[in-house]
């Protein structure tokens, strides 16, 4: 069975939006790839629209999670690339992302603004991290 601590230690800010240490033990460890805005017939989702293309990395996120019996609640890490970030797009990442973790046990969470993805049309890639049962 799967175990999850989600530490807030001492000494260090208390972020509320994500955990600064989640400790896992047990149960089955999840790699999910690079999530990007492509529905299943690889199509562009949100061309040009951060929060739209957000909304379907996410939703890309919980479709690779169900499909290994696994759901948002089992996130222990996310990492997100956002291309060319700027300081208003941590808010607007932030409530996408609110949506979809867990709100009282949220992930450890990584936000990276880069220059560019792998292709020209995406904004934004979610990586994540799960332990379930």
């Amino acid at each position: 069975m799967a175990e999850k601590r989600f530490i807030n230690p001492e000494g260090l800010m208390r972020p509320g939006a994500y955990t600064p240490v989640v400790a896992a033990r047990g149960g089955r460890t999840l790699y999910v790839a690079g999530q990007i805005a492509q529905n299943e017939k690889g199509e562009l989702v949100g061309a040009g629209d951060l929060a739209a293309q957000a909304e379907q990395v996410y939703k890309n996120v919980g479709l690779a999670l169900k499909g290994a019996g696994a759901t948002f609640n089992d996130l222990v890490k996310i990492t997100v690339y956002v291309v060319n970030m700027k300081p208003e797009h941590r808010d607007l990442m932030g409530k996408v992302r609110a949506r979809h973790v867990n709100k009282d046990n949220p992930p450890a969470s990584t936000l990276v603004g880069v220059q560019a993805l792998a292709k020209p049309e995406f904004l934004v890639e979610v990586e994540a991290v799960a332990v379930a049962d």
